[in-house]
C-alpha cells in the first residue's frame, strides 16, 4: 500500500512549511529524482538513483526524506518498492521553480538531445505538453473544446505566467465534444468527479495553451493505450508514432511532430 505523510490531510489549518519544502528539493540530488517522477508514472529506487547518478544507499536516505516529507509515495510490489509523485501538486512547483532556475549546462551531445526532445514533447503530470499545444488546437478547432483560442498572450494575462496552471480562461468541454470523446474511446461521465473536467496550463516551450485536468489526462492515457504516443529513453519525454501521426491526423486533421 503507498505509503504518505498524513500530515498533509490538516494543510487548510495549518501554514506551510515554504522553507522545509525548499530546502528538500535544493538537494541536486532530489531535484533530479523528483523532475524524473514529472510524468506521474512510478519509477523503482534504481531507476531513480540511476538518473541522479548516485548509488543505492544515497538514494535510499533521500528518498525516505521525501516520503517522510510526503512529496512522494512508495509502494511495494514483491521485492520491489516503487515511487511517485504525492500528486500533480508536486509537479506544477517544479514547474514554478524553473521559472526562476537558472539553466544547467549542456555538456554532452546527449544532454542537448534531451533538452530537445522535453521541449517538442513530454508529459506535464499525466497530460501532454509540447505536442499538446498542437492537439488542444485541435481539439479547439474541432468544436471538442470552446472558451479561449489557446493562445497565451503576456501583455494581457491577468493571473497566467510563462507555465504551469491557467486561470484566466474558462475552457469547457462542448456537447458535442463529450460524444467525439466516446467516440474515441472516452467515457467523460466516468471520469474522476473530484478533479476539473477541463483545466489548461501554459506551455513554457510553446507559450501557448495545453490541455489538462481529467480530459487532458484521458485523451493523454488513450493515445498512449492506442499506441499513439510511446515514452522516450528519458523521464517524461514521449514520442509521436508513426500510427500516432496517421491516427491524429485522421481524427483531428493535424500532423503534429513529437
Amino acid at each position: 500500500m503507498p505509503t504518505r505523510n498524513p500530515s498533509r490531510g490538516d494543510r487548510p489549518n495549518r501554514q506551510p512549511d515554504i522553507a522545509r519544502a525548499a530546502a528538500l528539493i535544493a538537494d541536486a540530488s532530489r531535484a533530479s529524482m523528483l523532475k524524473s517522477l514529472g510524468d506521474g508514472r512510478a519509477l523503482s529506487a534504481k531507476a531513480l538513483a540511476a538518473e541522479a547518478g548516485i548509488g543505492a544507499p544515497t538514494a535510499s536516505a533521500h528518498l525516505a526524506r521525501l516520503v517522510e516529507a510526503g512529496l512522494i509515495t512508495v509502494e511495494s510490489a514483491g521485492r520491489s518498492r516503487y515511487y511517485r509523485l504525492a500528486g500533480p501538486e508536486v509537479s506544477l512547483a517544479l514547474e514554478a521553480l524553473a521559472l526562476i532556475a537558472p539553466p544547467l549546462p549542456v555538456t554532452t551531445l546527449r544532454e542537448s538531445g534531451t533538452a530537445n526532445a522535453l521541449r517538442r514533447s513530454r508529459t506535464c503530470y499525466d497530460h501532454l505538453a509540447g505536442l499538446g499545444v498542437a492537439l488542444m488546437g485541435g481539439l479547439l478547432a474541432h468544436g471538442i473544446l470552446a472558451g479561449h483560442d489557446g493562445t497565451h498572450r503576456q501583455g494581457e494575462a491577468v493571473r497566467d505566467r510563462a507555465r504551469g496552471y491557467g486561470h484566466d480562461h474558462d475552457y469547457r468541454l462542448t456537447p458535442a465534444g463529450r460524444d467525439a470523446l466516446g467516440r474515441f474511446g472516452i467515457d467523460v461521465a466516468a471520469l474522476p468527479a473530484r478533479r476539473p473536467l477541463v483545466r489548461y496550463c501554459v506551455d513554457w516551450s510553446e507559450q501557448q495553451h495545453h490541455l489538462a485536468g481529467g480530459v487532458g489526462a484521458a485523451v493523454t492515457a488513450r493515445l498512449f493505450r492506442l499506441g499513439w504516443l510511446r515514452h522516450g529513453a528519458s523521464p517524461r519525454v514521449v514520442h509521436l508514432t508513426d500510427t500516432g501521426a496517421d491516427g491524429i491526423a485522421d481524427w483531428l486533421g493535424l500532423r503534429p511532430e513529437g
